[in-house]
């Protein structure tokens, strides 16, 4: 755990989050500005800065952040309508809080991307 990171706060349960889902491994809350109807977060248990800190030895938690999001979709009832899954790498791309963590948007009709 990372003292001053939010992400890990909130895993730990100093800090509140709306608690979607949890495991050993992931936690997932609501995101608190969210950009669309449904907007969750999928935060591994473990810190991870961002995708730069990523190796080998996170393919499995990189695949079960995937199913977990794909899972939340089908519960949120977003399957038929289409959803995105964001991961911001950095400031520039706009990453917030210095923890990895997937976004699963949806529950409107999002713009393209390129």
């Amino acid at each position: 755990m990372a003292e001053t990171c939010i992400f890990c706060r909130i895993v730990e349960g100093q800090l509140p989050g709306d608690r979607v889902y949890e495991d050993e491994e992931l936690l997932i809350i609501r995101d608190i500005a969210p950009v669309a109807p449904q907007h969750l977060l999928i935060i591994p248990r473990v810190h991870l800065a961002s995708l730069n800190e990523v190796n080998e030895q996170h393919h499995v938690l990189l695949g079960r952040m995937t199913v977990a999001a794909v899972r939340e979709a089908q519960r949120q009832g977003l399957v038929a309508s289409g959803y995105r899954l964001v991961m911001n790498c950095g400031r520039d791309a706009g990453q917030g809080v210095d923890h990895l963590h997937l976004h699963v948007i949806g529950g409107r009709q999002l713009g393209r991307i390129g």
